[in-house]
Order: C-alpha cells, then structure tokens, then sequence
C-alpha cells in the first residue's frame, strides 16, 4: 500500500497535507492531527483545556450543535433546526465544504483556518471596580479566547443566515466561512463582531 493510499483524509476527501497556520500565536489552539471523522466522543472533556487536542474541524460541528449561545439575545440564537445532533451537524460541515470547494477551488480545511485567523479578535473590554465605580477597561484576548470567539461567531453568523430563510445550514455555514477568509465585512457576521469589539476596546484604552 503506498503513502498516498495510507493518507488520512477529512470524510475521506480533503487532505491534511499542506493545511498550516500562519499565525505563531493560535497555531498550539488550532488542531490540525489528521482524522477521518471529526467525532472523539467527549474523551477531552474530563482534561484541563483538552478541547485545544481537538480537530479543528470538530469543534465547528460542536458549536453548531448549540442551539442557544445566548438565550438573552434573540439574533444571537443558533439554529434551533439543529439542537445537539452531533450526525446532522456533521453532515451540515460536510455539505458546507464541498459548497466551499466547488466555490474557491481551494481546501476547505485551509479556507477555515483563515476564516479563523481572519475573525480572531484581538483585544476587547473588561468591567474592572475602582473606587466603587465600575469602569469598562481594554484588555488583550488571549490566544484560546481567540479561537473561540472565531468559531463561535462563525456558527452564529451562519444559523442568522439560514434562519427563516430558503437557503439550508449548510449553505450560510460555507457563505459565512468564505466571506470570513476573504475578510469581508459586509458579508460576514463574524467580521462585523470583531471590528465592532475592536472598536469598542479602541475607545476604552
């Protein structure tokens, strides 16, 4: 059997091979250990961080599953067609990387790590006490939070796409990640939230 038969593939499909981070600080925060299915069963949940060993991928198709991210706000709702369906979510990414192949020509695991990288805030504001007062305070987001907030505003973008529209999940996950790795603000919700928060911490230095 040769090396290219042995390869292991996302799906089957997309290769691991050549897929880099360009960014120092989220490389250790950004998995990339190739495997077939991104689905470890929970196994990272009992380690302190363990989700930062986890496939890139699979923690997408876990946001995804969320079907509330924060109840407070209604436009901030996931999806609710997709509540804790850990095979529909990955079929949903699938589905949405193949749009995003036909689309760009390009690897959809690299076209998610730039959206990534794109979408990553780097500072937001923090309430801090002085005096008895509370004052809101710039402070720098750290690497973990980063990634976190990215992917997070990724699905939430996507589900705001797809809701009450004719367009299924899969289509406004692929439209949401290409215009996030093309840096497009107009188009892309998680964009929007990184320059609003960055603005924000701007004005509160």
């Amino acid at each position: 059997m040769s090396n290219r038969e042995r390869e292991i593939k996302l799906f089957g499909i997309w290769s691991f091979e050549g897929v880099r981070v360009s960014e120092a600080a989220l490389e250790p925060f950004i998995g990339l250990s190739p495997r077939y299915l991104p689905h470890t069963g929970g196994r990272h949940e009992h380690r302190h961080f363990g989700k930062h060993d986890l496939l890139i991928v699979e923690r997408l198709v876990n946001r995804l599953m969320s079907q509330a991210i924060n109840a407070r706000s209604k436009k901030d709702r996931v999806n609710s067609k997709n509540p804790g369906k850990k095979l529909k979510a990955l079929r949903t990414v699938k589905y949405a990387f193949r749009i995003i192949e036909l689309r760009t020509g390009e690897n959809p695991i690299s076209v998610l790590v730039r959206a990534i990288e794109n979408s990553a805030i780097r500072e937001e504001v923090t309430r801090i006490m002085y005096g008895g007062v509370r004052y809101f305070h710039a402070v720098d987001t750290s690497p973990s939070r980063m990634v976190d907030l990215a992917i997070r505003h990724i699905a939430v973008g996507a589900a705001m796409k797809a809701f009450r529209s004719p367009r299924s999940l899969a289509e406004a996950l692929a439209d949401e990640i290409i215009a996030a790795a093309n840096y497009d603000a107009s188009k892309s919700y998680a964009i929007k939230r990184k320059e609003e928060i960055e603005r924000i911490a701007l004005s509160s230095r």
